[in-house]
Order: C-alpha cells, then structure tokens, then sequence
C-alpha cells in the first residue's frame, strides 16, 4: 500500500523525498509530497519515519489489516513509538529502541 500524504500536514521540507529507497517521492508544485508511483512503493516506511511533521501514513495491507487499520511510528531520539489501530479501532502502542544519532 502506498504512503498516504496529507496535504494540509505537509510543510515540504523534503526529508521524503531524501530518504525513499526507490527514489518515488517527490514534491509538487506547491512543495507538497506525493508520491509519483504508487505500485512501485514496497512499504518500508522510510517516509513515513522520516516525517517530523506526521504528514505521512501507511495502511497497512488488507491481507494484514483490512481498512481502516493503521500502524504509525512517531520517531523519537532512542526510540520509536509504534502505535497500532485495529479495524474495530483497538490502539496499541510499542517502543523499539533505536541507535539513531
């Protein structure tokens, strides 16, 4: 599933754009992101942690999840927060510690 960019969260400062490994992130005219190919998107998330300003999501697959399910990371200096919202809305959250600098 292709990364989900909210536009009015966006402040296009790049990172995405920086960090995606399949070089599919890009910025509009208004230096908002998007990404330019969606079935080329592999879901590792690289945006979506690189993010500070929450603008980008990823659903998860409907094999794993079905809609409206959500996994969100909120990138943190040691850690990263995993919140994870079922269909029925259940939230879990997890902390995966990190060696980020």
């Amino acid at each position: 599933m292709p990364p989900i960019v909210y536009q009015d969260k966006c402040q296009g400062c790049g990172k995405c754009e920086e960090i995606c490994p399949g070089d599919l992130m890009e910025l509009n005219e208004e230096k908002k992101a998007f990404c330019r190919a969606k079935r080329d998107c592999w879901d590792c998330m690289a945006c979506v942690k690189a993010c500070r300003f929450e603008a980008i999501e990823t659903r998860i697959p409907y094999q794993l999840g079905y809609y409206p399910a959500r996994l969100i990371p909120k990138v943190r200096e040691k850690e990263i927060e995993w919140t994870c919202i079922d269909i029925n809305g259940k939230v879990d959250k997890f902390l995966v510690r990190t060696h980020n600098k």
